[in-house]
Parts: structure tokens; sequence; C-alpha cells
């Protein structure tokens, strides 16, 4: 965030709401950089739910010299995402609905340059390289005692596996999320975590505790892609491509890998536009 950025505007924002499977966003092209507002604020105001529009995050596209565009991201509690798998999808699909990029294009993280194809309704982000921990970690939480495979796709995942994932609670998956996301091994900055059950050869199912919204999201793209990853280290899956079911709805993870170093690592699945609108001023 910029020192000379205000948390007050008069000028109503633009902005569109978008869907990736149940990630919800709103979208704001801030390509002219007006109005320079206080993002974290915002989001903090405009993601709430039944009080404003309600999202789990922002998205800021803005102008870059050597891509077709930048991308910044905002989670609901207003803290700055390195990259979100499903926010990026719909910035690109937002920005071949409007021109500001054909159907391949690169734009810029902070995780780095990430490649994008669009085609209809369906976007495909090529993540970075996943870094993955070569040993599993135990964690004691209490009299549970927990494997955690670490995986990075751009943000850190805490992949846990476990059986019968649909009659895990919301209560219980949030409970054990936020302990893992905030547990010392993971300090200072914390992790997302995603669990894990197996249901074929190609297929897993998995559910998110989405750090920096903190509770369990309809999707995740970044842990669709990690979750992945760590079934087909560990085994429990073929290989490429991976079809990833979550609460919103089915995504794709394609790559190249042995099993234990992976490359050329792609995100895909629909994106769907919702509604567009004005954003009226923050106040104070």
């Amino acid at each position: 965030m910029k020192g000379t950025e205000a948390s007050v505007t008069n000028v109503p924002v633009r902005f569109y709401k978008m869907s990736g499977h149940g990630n919800d966003f709103i979208l704001i092209d801030n390509r002219d950089g007006n109005p320079p507002l206080n993002w974290n604020a915002a989001a903090r105001e405009w993601c709430r739910r039944r009080t404003s529009v309600g999202a789990d995050g922002i998205l800021l596209i803005g102008w870059d010299s050597d891509s077709d565009f930048s991308l910044r991201i905002f989670n609901a509690d207003g803290s700055e995402a390195e990259m979100c798998g499903n926010g990026a999808r719909c910035a690109a699909w937002y920005a071949v609905d409007r021109g500001i990029a054909g159907e391949t294009m690169t734009f810029q993280t902070m995780a780095g340059t990430i490649r994008a194809r669009v085609e209809g309704l369906q976007a495909a982000i090529r993540l970075t390289d996943p870094t993955v921990s070569k040993d599993a970690i135990s964690l004691s939480l209490g009299e549970e005692v927990l494997e955690i495979r670490s995986v990075n796709t751009g943000v850190p995942h805490a992949v846990i596996f476990r059986d019968a994932l649909s009659a895990m609670s919301s209560e219980e998956l949030n409970r054990l999320g936020r302990s893992v996301r905030f547990h010392e091994a993971f300090a200072p900055a914390g992790t997302n975590v995603d669990f894990v059950e197996i249901a074929g050869s190609d297929r897993i199912r998995v559910r998110t505790y989405e750090r920096g919204v903190e509770g369990e999201t309809l999707a995740c793209g970044t842990g669709a892609a990690a979750s992945a990853v760590a079934s087909v280290m560990q085994g429990k899956t073929d290989g490429s491509p991976v079809a990833v079911d979550m609460p919103g709805g089915r995504l794709f993870i394609d790559f190249i890998g042995d099993g234990e170093h992976f490359s050329d690592l792609w995100l895909r699945g629909d994106v769907k536009p919702l509604f567009r609108g004005e954003l009226l001023p923050l106040k104070g």
C-alpha cells in the first residue's frame, strides 16, 4: 500500500462481481490509478457479507509496462495475498471481455508473472512451479496428530488427507483449519489448509480453510493445485490431469511431473460473471 493512498474517496467505484466455482470476488479496473484508495480498508469494508457486496476478496486490475496488466489481490480481512488461482482466472476472463488482453496473456502478481488463456467461460492459468516439503510434517493438536504435506503453489498450503470428507462438519473443519493455519510451524505468515479425500485414480475431493478469509471457502484454485500435487507425490493418484471436486464445483489440474518434480502447472475451470455496479464512497 502506498503512503499517498487515502481511505476516503468522493467518487463511486465501479466493480464487477465474479465467481470461480463459488470463490467470489469484487473486481475493480484501476488501470488509471483512480481513485487512490486504501485498498486494505476497502477490502475489509466491501467484502463483508450482508452489510456490503460481500466477497472472498478484491481483485484490483492495474497498468503494467511489461505485461497485459497487473493484479493485486486483497483478502476479505484486508491482507494482501501473493496469489489467488480462482481470482487470477476471473481477472483473465475480465481482461478478454473488456479488450485489455487477447485470449492468451500474461499479467503480474506478487507471486510473479502469470500466463493465462481464455476460451468462452473457461479460463486457465499457469501457476508458478510448486515447491513441496520433502518430508511430511507431524503436527500435534492436543490429542490429535495430523500428518501434513506442505506445498507452495504461489501461496503456502498445508495438505491433510482424510476419509469421509463430506461427513466432516463445517465447525470441525474450521476448528482444525484455524489451528493449523495459526500453528507456530507455519509462523509468521501462516498457511492455507486443504483437507483431501481420494475419490479415484485421477480424482480427489478437497475442502479448504483459506488464510485471509479465515474460514472455509467454496473453492480455492491454489489449494486444488497443491492438493493434486500432494496426491500424486504420495502415490494416491496416477498423474495429470487430476480432477478436483470442491464444494463450489470441479476444477482441473494439468502438469508435467514424475512424482517428485512438478512443472508447467495449470489450473483450469469455468468462471461466472455475476453482476456489475457501483460501490459508494467509504466513510471516514
